[in-house]
C-alpha cells in the first residue's frame, strides 16, 4: 500500500501554507516603508518608530483574545476573520494620508496577524498525524520566512512601477488572496485523526488554562520566552552592528539577506531531525550556536567578518526552524488547544520583544557590545531551559492519540 503524501495537499498545503506565504508577503511588502511612510504623513523620527512598533505590539495585545476567538468560532473561521481584518487594514493604509490611518492600520495589522497565526498553529495541530507534526510546523516556519523574505522585493517592484501606496495595496491583495483560498478548501479527511474540537464546544477562561498549566508555563513558558527573545534580538543586532561600525546600508542589508537566505534552507531538516529524534536534537543545539554567535559578535570589526558572524546566527536561528510551535503543539490539551496556545504565543512574542529591548538598553547605557553579550547569556540560559524542561517521550509514537473505538 503506498504511504500517504507527508503534507496532505488540500488540508496543509492549500489549506494552510498557501495563506500564510501570501499574507507574509504582503506584511513584509509593508514593513521597509512604515517609518517612511509615517515620516511622510509629519512625524518625527521617534513617532515612526513609535508607529512601526504598533505591528508587534498589535500582537502582543491580541493575544490572548485571539485563543477565546478561535475557541468560540474555529480554526478555519479564526483564520477567515483575520484575513478579512488584514484586507481592511491594509486598505485603511492605502486609503488615507493621515497619520493616525497608518497607525490605526499597523496595529489592526498585528491584531489580525495574531488571531491568524494562532488559528492557523491550532488547525495545523488537529488535522497533522503527530509523527509528522514537527516536520510540517517547521515548514509552516518557513514558508513564514520566505514570505517575509519575499515581501520586500515584491514590494520594491510594485513601487517602482507606481507608487508607495503601491505596496498597500500589493498587501491589500495578498490579504485577499489568503481569505479567499482558506475560503475555497475544505480539509480532507483523515482515518486517524481525532474527534474534531466543535467551534464553541467547550469555553474555559483564559485564566483558568493559566491557572491549571502553571507549573508548564512556569518552566517550558519562560524557555520559550527566553528562546524568542533570543531570536528578536538577532533580527536587530545585526543592523544595529552595521550601524556601529559604519557600514553602508546596502552592505548590511546584504549581510543580512544572507542570514536570511542560510536561515531559511535549514526549515525542512530542522523538522525530520525532530521528528525522527526528538525535539531536544533541534532545540538545545540551535540556542548554543546563536548564543556563540551573539557572544562573538562584538570581536568582528569588518563587513567580512559580520557576514561570517551573521551566517553564523543564520544556521542557528534555521536549525530551530518551527521549534517553538512543535513544542507548543505538543504540549497543548487537545480540548482548550486554542486558548493554550494563545498564552503560549504571549510568551512567544513577548521574548521576540524583549531581545530588541535588551540591545536598546545596553545601547542607551553606553555599550553595544554590553547589549549583545547580555542576549548571549540569554541563548546559553535557553538552552539551559530547554534540556531541562522539554518532555521526554520514551517514543515519538507517544505523541500519537488513539483511535475512534480504542480503550
Amino acid at each position: 500500500m503506498p504511504s500517504p503524501p507527508l503534507f496532505p495537499f488540500r488540508s496543509v498545503v492549500l489549506g494552510a501554507f498557501l495563506p500564510t506565504l501570501v499574507l507574509e508577503i504582503g506584511i513584509g511588502a509593508l514593513l521597509p516603508v512604515v517609518a517612511v511612510t509615517a515620516t511622510g504623513r509629519g512625524a518625527t523620527l521617534t513617532v515612526a518608530g513609535l508607529v512601526a512598533a504598533l505591528l508587534p505590539l498589535g500582537k502582543i495585545a491580541f493575544d490572548l483574545p485571539a485563543g477565546a476567538l478561535s475557541q468560540r468560532l474555529g480554526d478555519r473561521v479564526a483564520m477567515l476573520v483575520a484575513g478579512s481584518v488584514a484586507v481592511v487594514a491594509f486598505t485603511t493604509i492605502a486609503l488615507s494620508s493621515a497619520l493616525w490611518g497608518l497607525a490605526l492600520g499597523v496595529l489592526a495589522l498585528g491584531a489580525a496577524n495574531a488571531v491568524f497565526n494562532l488559528a492557523r498553529q491550532a488547525y495545523l495541530t488537529e488535522i497533522t498525524p503527530p509523527l509528522r507534526r514537527a516536520r510540517v510546523m517547521s515548514t509552516l516556519a518557513g514558508v513564514h520566512r520566505i514570505g517575509l523574505f519575499l515581501g520586500p522585493f515584491a514590494g520594491a517592484a510594485v513601487i517602482a512601477a507606481t507608487s508607495l501606496h503601491g505596496a498597500f495595496w500589493l498587501g491589500t491583495g495578498s490579504a485577499l488572496v489568503a481569505v479567499l483560498v482558506i475560503a475555497l478548501v475544505r480539509p480532507e479527511p483523515r482515518a486517524d485523526a481525532p474527534l474534531p474540537r466543535p467551534a464553541g464546544g467547550q469555553r474555559v477562561s483564559i485564566a483558568a488554562v493559566a491557572r491549571e498549566h502553571r507549573q508548564l508555563f512556569a518552566t517550558l513558558g519562560v524557555a520559550i520566552l527566553l528562546v524568542s527573545a533570543v531570536r528578536g534580538a538577532r533580527q536587530t543586532v545585526i543592523p544595529l552592528w552595521g550601524e556601529h561600525l559604519g557600514l553602508d546600508a546596502e552592505v548590511t542589508s546584504l549581510v543580512f539577506g544572507v542570514s536570511g537566505a542560510l536561515d531559511m534552507l535549514l526549515f525542512y531538516p530542522a523538522g525530520k531531525v525532530m521528528d525522527r529524534f526528538g525535539r531536544l536534537w533541534v532545540a538545545v543545539p540551535s540556542m548554543l550556536t546563536m548564543a556563540v554567535g551573539l557572544a562573538v559578535l562584538p570581536f568582528a570589526h569588518t563587513a567580512g567578518a559580520l557576514a561570517v558572524v551573521a551566517a553564523l546566527l543564520g544556521v542557528g536561528n534555521g536549525m530551530g526552524s518551527g521549534i517553538v510551535m512543535t513544542l507548543g503543539a505538543d504540549v497543548a490539551p487537545a480540548a482548550v488547544r486554542p486558548t493554550f496556545l494563545s498564552v503560549w504565543r504571549l510568551f512567544q512574542d513577548t521574548g521576540d520583544a524583549l531581545g530588541p529591548l535588551i540591545l536598546s538598553a545596553g545601547a542607551a547605557l553606553g555599550s553595544l557590545a554590553a547589549g549583545v553579550w547580555a542576549t548571549a547569556m540569554l541563548g546559553g540560559a535557553s538552552a539551559a531551559a530547554l534540556a531541562r524542561w522539554v518532555p521526554r517521550y520514551s517514543s515519538l509514537a507517544n505523541l500519537v492519540p488513539p483511535r475512534r473505538g480504542r480503550t
